[in-house]
């Protein structure tokens, strides 16, 4: 590799063989060395080869590993994880509260929360809707960290739906439309809040994903299935009102989710905890989310703690 390289922490994931959480974990505790372009992250390719040769850890999916060497002291720094835009303005905030720039990760509902559990990050987002109850987050977040102390905080609140083509030419409206046999969707990943979403409206409506055209077809943001839909490439897919304004799409709206933050309660985290619900106390941060179209009720508010 050329030194004059630079890699996101997704491709040192791939060429490490490891999760991109596990990476995003070596820079929190400084033992890889990042640097911002925007609001991407990026390692030089050098800095990877040194990681390599001082023979620090990286754990494997076998939970196999090396002893790190005594320099690999942890960092301070707080790692955000969730994909809405609304969490870089966050991140934003956050940074003059603690002197330096949050790290974000842009990984799904699911797999943030498992990565809180794991330690891996500081704040998560969640926007996962339970069938059972008609809500979101607190069933699923009680049920994974439920050997833990945490608190969920409420953040926004946003519409999410259908993206259809221009005109909605074939009438999409509602979750039986999508079995029928002129349609075809594009799906999220695993452990995205919309492809949860997707999956408990199948189970509430005795749906068969497997007779829905397109449901293996998966993509990685919303902003990717407005494109996808946009393109011609699938009739529907499920994602947020504020992103259907970036892509020549029809929005069908369906339900308002939550969508709240997720904190470990613990000594380390108690700064953490009050610096983040001032922030989102602040009249200046909720008008900057309000210009995006988000409802705020319960902003800041305790949803649940244990």
């Amino acid at each position: 590799m050329s030194h004059k390289e630079s890699y996101t922490p997704e491709e040192i994931a791939r060429l490490l063989k490891v999760s991109k959480l596990t990476v995003y974990d070596l820079i929190k505790k400084g033992q890889l060395s990042a640097f911002r372009v925007g609001r991407q992250m990026r390692v030089d390719a050098i800095e990877l080869e040194n990681y390599k040769l001082r023979g620090k850890e990286v754990k494997t999916d076998d939970g196999s590993s090396k002893q790190p060497t005594p320099d690999s002291s942890p960092s301070s720094s707080v790692v955000i994880c969730g994909q809405d835009n609304s969490l870089d303005i966050l991140a934003g905030e956050l940074e003059k509260q603690i002197n330096e720039m949050p790290l974000r990760s842009y990984t799904g509902s699911l797999d943030s929360l498992i990565g809180l559990y794991k330690g891996k990050a500081n704040i998560v987002s969640t926007h996962l809707f339970d069938g059972d109850t008609g809500t979101y987050n607190i069933p699923y977040v009680r049920k994974l960290l439920v050997s833990k102390s945490f608190i969920v905080i409420g953040f926004i609140k946003r519409i999410a739906g259908f993206y259809v083509a221009k005109g909605n030419p074939k009438s999409i409206t509602s979750w039986p439309d999508l079995t029928k046999k002129n349609i075809s969707i594009v799906n999220r990943e695993p452990g995205a809040g919309a492809r949860i979403l997707l999956d408990e409206q199948f189970r509430l409506h005795d749906i068969n994903k497997l007779q829905v055209a397109g449901y293996e077809q998966e993509m990685k943001s919303h902003l990717d299935i407005a494109s996808a839909i946009a393109s011609g490439k699938a009739d529907v897919g499920v994602g947020i009102e504020q992103v259907s304004k970036l892509a020549p799409v029809d929005f069908i709206p369906l339900i308002e989710e939550s969508y709240d933050l997720v904190l470990l309660k613990n000594e380390e985290n108690m700064q953490l905890i009050s610096a983040v619900r001032k922030i989102l106390k602040s009249k200046d941060f909720q008008e900057k989310l309000r210009s995006l179209g988000y409802n705020m009720d319960n902003i800041g508010e305790i949803r649940w703690e244990q």
